[in-house]
Parts: structure tokens; sequence; C-alpha cells
């Protein structure tokens, strides 16, 4: 238990210092609202009205997801094989190039769907 006494004071160190900026900028905030900070959006574009059960997105935002999600599981997946890439040998490559190749498959997917074109 010792051994995580400095872990827990640094967690609940942490915890409260996040709760006491949270409460003292509620306190000691300024609040002067005004019409344009209550409206949905601050971006200064009015929004467009949405059908009732919501509109439908374009197949790209779901391209550009797919794409950032494969990605990131791909940069997950590298840094542990290239620490140890040593140890695993051959073996660890070939299965590497197989990630690769599968990862791959998806870029080149997402870039015939068009999903990299941002006009």
């Amino acid at each position: 238990m010792n051994a995580y006494a400095p872990i827990l004071v640094l967690g609940a160190l942490g915890a409260a210092f996040a709760i006491f900026s949270v409460v003292m900028a509620s306190l000691i905030g300024p609040k002067r609202y005004n019409r344009a900070k209550l409206e949905a959006y601050e971006c200064g574009i009015e929004p467009t009205p949405q059908p009732a059960g919501g509109g439908r997105f374009p197949i790209k935002y779901y391209l550009t997801a797919m794409l950032f999600i494969v990605f990131d599981i791909e940069i997950v997946f590298l840094y542990p094989w290239a620490v140890s890439f040593d140890a695993l040998g051959l073996f660890g490559l070939v299965e590497m190039l197989l990630f690769v190749l599968t990862v791959f498959v998806a870029y080149a997917y997402v870039w015939r769907r068009g999903g990299l074109e941002w006009d």
C-alpha cells in the first residue's frame, strides 16, 4: 500500500484542483449574458433548420471518422511493435506487414470513395 500512496495523493490533489477551479470560476467569473451568447452556436453562422428526425450526414463525414479510427488503432499497435522489434524477429515483421496491408486496404477504400477530397 505504501507504494501506491504517492499516486493516490497526486490523484486526490488533481481532483481537488479540478473541482476547486470549476467552483471558483462559476462563483467569481463574469456573468454578462447577452442574446448572442445565449444562442445555440457562437460561431456567427445561423443554424439551418433540420428535419424532425435529424438530417442525413454526408458519407465523407463517416469516411473521415473511419480513417481517423483506422490510423489511431494503427499507431496503438505500431509503437509497441517498434519497441520490441528485435525480440519478435521475422514473425513480428510478417505480422506487422499483414497488419499494415489491412490498414492500407481501408485507406484505399476511403481514397476511392472520395473521403480525402475537401471541396
